[in-house]
């Protein structure tokens, strides 16, 4: 069976960081059915996210470097490059999310973000919610 290629949003690496489901992500990176892609806006972007006073209350500095060291043993890094102009984001600091969806020809984007989610594709990528890819992958 092909892997799927997924890319998952900063707001889910977050969520899944303060959250108790670091081991969830962790499974879903190592599994045989995803190859799971991130770049340098995507790492700069949680890191930035991460250093927040608010974030930092539920996240440490050793739950944020197993996250890095997750992301760089177990991921794909992806340049962008294919750069996103036209678009229905109202966010435009999320285009790198679809170029970088475009440059691996990913199956799906996985976000919690309403405004992605709005867009329901982009190209052939599929954007869907954390939840809705755990419910597609479990039926397999």
């Amino acid at each position: 069976m092909a892997k799927y290629r997924i890319i998952i949003d900063t707001n889910l690496w977050i969520s899944l960081l303060i959250g108790k489901r670091l081991l969830e992500l962790q499974s879903l990176c190592n599994s045989d059915i995803v190859d799971v892609y991130f770049c340098d806006e995507l790492i700069e972007e949680l890191t930035r996210i991460a250093s927040h006073v608010k974030i930092r209350k539920y996240a440490n500095d050793e739950r944020m470097n197993q996250t890095l060291d997750l992301m760089k043993a177990s991921c794909i890094w992806s340049s962008t490059d294919n750069r996103v102009v036209l678009s229905d984001l109202k966010d435009v600091k999320d285009l790198y999310l679809l170029a970088l969806a475009e440059t691996v020809k990913a199956d799906f984007l996985l976000t919690g973000d309403k405004d992605l989610l709005s867009l329901q594709f982009h190209y052939q990528t599929k954007i869907v919610t954390y939840k809705e890819f755990e419910a597609m992958i479990r039926s397999l």
